[in-house]
């Protein structure tokens, strides 16, 4: 019976040994340094100024440029396009009221009409075949 309360009392030293925390180690802190003051005059906004528009004699930002690809779908193969993010299809560059988007060209000439290839052969279909912000764009 010793033997167990023996075992007992080193499996509990041994339990709430682990249990024990240390401080952290304290390390000092550097310094933290600062920036000196600008000099010259401090120059406020304008009342009613906003922020990031453009100061009085300064010429107003580029406005940004259009992406020239998606980030959801591939641009088309072997052709100049740039990507139109309000129609949601590529624009084909070289070929009027021509587009692209999954594969599939699109092309309106008074009416609807999709192919698998930019050169044809074209199926006619209606707006609902089509992307529909690309179908919007077309609505009289």
């Amino acid at each position: 019976m010793h033997s167990i309360a023996r075992l007992t009392v080193i499996a509990l030293a041994l339990g709430l040994g682990a249990c024990t925390v240390h401080r952290p180690v304290e390390h000092p802190t550097p310094p933290i340094e600062t920036a000196p003051p600008p000099k010259g005059p401090v120059v406020q906004p304008l009342p009613g100024a906003k922020p990031g528009a453009p100061k009085p004699g300064q010429p107003a930002a580029k406005p940004k440029a259009m992406p020239r690809t998606s980030a959801s779908f591939a641009p088309p193969p072997g052709g100049a396009s740039h990507w139109d993010p309000k129609m949601g299809v590529y624009v084909l560059e070289k070929q009027p009221n021509t587009f692209y988007r999954q594969r599939t060209y699109y092309r309106w000439n008074n009416g609807w009409s999709w192919s698998v290839n930019p050169e044809g052969p074209w199926q006619d279909t209606d707006s609902s075949g089509v992307p529909g912000g690309l179908g919007k764009a077309f609505t009289q």
